[in-house]
């Protein structure tokens, strides 16, 4: 059994030296890559790519050095669609990861092209992997649904179009299980895929990355009500000040608080098919930082 907190330690500076490998060796225009790299190196916790990983370690271990180029490419997809959201046109946010977000450092033009970079660049990361082109066809199938107007950027567009209006629950959960929940989703079938796993193990992970998805929207709505800037490195009540909709703003900050505890609650029941034959305990440990 491994820790969530060891497989953190050894992987992430893994992840990063990758990250910061590639980045160097496959952008040449100096300024497109000062950008790109600004943003991807800027820090974050790395949870898409360690959901992947945490699949393949679960269910073969073996299979991590290969699969880390594509934990890589959810990462670059993750921060693509947060140097977008950050723009003036969406979220018009000034800080992120406790620095400048990547128009401020960059400017508008420079930053839409950064993002406009780091989308493509997953999917050759993707195609280059040393996998059978079968599973490289999958993995790539899987990212494109999660990243596209299907799921992250349709969730994006309906929060934009929701703001000055109130959404039900509903209409809500709808909403984040595609901004939020469908690369978060993504990044667990797509170790599923690797992993070549049944089709109930697979519906297993599915059913656990729905509620996941949840979990983690509601605990960020949360913290920014009751964390400071300097504490998520990003400013706070901005979703407030936008007119956004949240689950605090929707339930109140013990309904949200009473909601996550449910997310959570159904995340582990999720799992409970995977128990006969499998360590879940590496899963289980995202739900359980989620929790505290």
């Amino acid at each position: 059994m491994i820790k969530l907190t060891d497989f953190r330690t050894e992987l992430v500076p893994a992840l990063d030296s990758l990250l910061s490998m590639k980045l160097r060796q496959d952008i040449k225009e100096p300024a497109l890559q000062a950008a790109m790299t600004y943003s991807v190196m800027a820090g974050g916790k790395r949870v898409r790519p360690l959901l992947l990983l945490a699949v393949v370690q679960t269910f073969q271990a073996s299979l991590i050095p290969q699969s880390l180029p594509a934990a890589a490419a959810i990462e670059l997809i993750h921060t693509y669609s947060l140097i977008h959201d950050d723009l003036p046109a969406m979220d018009n946010d000034d800080l992120r990861r406790g620095q400048a977000t990547n128009h401020k450092k960059f400017g508008e033009a420079l930053a839409i092209l950064a993002g406009d970079g780091l989308q493509p660049l997953a999917f050759q990361w993707l195609s280059d992997l040393r996998f059978a082109d079968t599973v490289k066809i999958k993995l790539i199938r899987e990212l494109a649904l999660g990243a596209g107007p299907l799921n992250m950027v349709a969730g994006q567009v309906a929060d934009m179009q929701g703001e000055h209006k109130a959404l039900s629950l509903a209409e809500l959960k709808a909403l984040h299980r595609c901004k939020t929940g469908a690369l978060l989703k993504a990044s667990l079938l797509m170790g599923a895929v690797i992993c070549e796993l049944d089709s109930k193990r697979t519906a297993a992970l599915s059913d656990f990355a729905d509620h996941l998805g949840l979990a983690f929207q509601i605990k960020d709505d949360i913290l920014d009500v009751t964390s400071t800037a300097a504490e998520l490195g990003k400013p706070v009540h901005q979703d407030q000040a936008a007119n956004k909709n949240t689950y605090p703003g929707l339930l109140g900050l013990d309904g949200a608080q009473t909601a996550l505890t449910t997310e959570l609650t159904a995340a582990r029941r999720a799992l409970d098919p995977l128990v006969a034959s499998t360590d879940i305990s590496l899963l289980a440990a995202f739900l359980t930082e989620l929790a505290n």
